[in-house]
């Protein structure tokens, strides 16, 4: 049996309806406005992102072993291989400009201006042409090019008088005769002992490859919307395919295209003309290898010749279609971006950014 406050509480609730609805009949009907129901919020359609890294290819003639690792670190970082003293590999590939070069062109030995910028070399071992023109066709052979060249000034005729020299170093002599102990300290093994420090660069724990394991949080929010653009509307996987973020795996030698840089009120001679000089196809006439875009946001300036300051000045010219000229790749198009969604590319190149250093070893006296 209900309670007699029960029964008052509903007997109160029934004159409140009746009451209510009587002054409502009192007032003149009303039209009830209803207010625009809200546009569903839009959701980006998060493509895959590949993690797994192409096996690394290891020269049957070069096997790694830690001690020949820690050599070719040392001869990394070791400007004595210079013709000044003044030059080392680190010279051009600091981390202080995210493993790539602070000029817009390379200082070399002697302080020699060079013709193009130093890239971003992790992840290095995975490609299988190097050099913006893709000329050098190993790491052991890109190594004894640098050296020689203007990069270090040795000159290619005179890499064993060097490799000499340096042997008179105990530390290296003790080394070498370790690690190879049939050859010693010649041009080859010097070339093999760098290329196999430069195989350990691997930038492989950015905010990307956390989200591609599976962890939804490793992107911000705008970082995922440009995440879908760069695979998407941006059509930018199509030159840089994840997870490398540079030529599609399986391209040998990579691929190399003319996006219009360098030749923007140049006549034909004096553009740098690329990938043309190694192969003499008119398909290449300057065009360059694709780089990768890991730590792009801490390695401006950007492209061969460096000419391009800032990420997003860069990004922009890539998403509008480049600069025009008579080889400008058709895969090049102004994709109708937005500024907004400029800027959330450019914020997804930043998940791309390397957390490993490349340290200074102690080097041998």
């Amino acid at each position: 049996m209900p309670s007699i406050c029960n029964t008052a509480g509903a007997l109160a609730a029934s004159l409140f309806i009746v009451f209510a609805f009587a002054a409502c009949k009192s007032k003149p009907s009303e039209e009830k406005v209803v207010p625009p129901a809200e546009a569903p919020a839009e959701k980006v359609e998060m493509p895959p992102a590949p993690a797994a890294f192409p096996e690394l290819k290891i020269p049957e003639d070069n096997p790694q072993s830690p001690e020949k690792i820690a050599l070719g670190h040392q001869l990394f970082f070791d400007a004595r291989l210079s013709v000044d003293g003044t030059r080392s590999c680190y010279s051009c590939h600091q981390n202080e400009h995210g493993n790539g070069g602070e000029t817009p062109l390379a200082v070399g030995a002697n302080e020699k201006q060079l013709t193009r910028h130093s890239p971003v070399i992790w992840n290095t071992a995975h490609f299988e042409a190097f050099y913006w023109d893709g000329r050098a066709g190993s790491l052991e052979a890109q190594a004894k090019g640098a050296w020689g060249g203007g990069n270090m000034g040795v000159g290619a005729d005179n890499l064993a008088a060097k490799a000499a020299e340096l042997a008179k170093i105990q530390g290296y002599k003790e080394r070498f005769k370790k690690v190879f102990p049939a050859e010693g300290m010649t041009p080859d093994t010097i070339a093999k002992a760098i290329s196999a420090y430069e195989r350990t660069l691997v930038c492989n724990d950015t905010a990307y490859d956390r989200y591609a394991k599976g962890d939804g949080n490793a992107l911000t929010a705008e970082q995922k919307e440009g995440w879908a653009l760069f695979m998407g509307k941006g059509q930018c996987a199509v030159c840089h395919a994840p997870p490398l973020f540079s030529s599609a795996m399986g391209v040998p030698g990579g691929l190399y295209y003319n996006v219009g840089i360098g030749t923007a009120g140049k006549a034909d001679d004096q553009i740098d003309v690329g990938r043309y000089a190694v192969s003499q196809q008119d398909a290449d006439w300057a065009a360059f290898k694709v780089p990768s875009l890991r730590n792009v946001s801490k390695s401006a300036p950007y492209f061969h010749d460096g000419s391009v300051e800032t990420l997003s000045e860069a990004v922009k010219i890539m998403a509008t279609g480049g600069i025009a000229n008579k080889n400008k790749t058709p895969l090049l198009a102004d994709r109708g971006l937005s500024a907004e969604e400029l800027g959330s590319l450019a914020a997804f190149l930043g998940a791309l950014d390397c957390g490993a250093t490349l340290d200074q070893p102690d080097l041998p006296k």
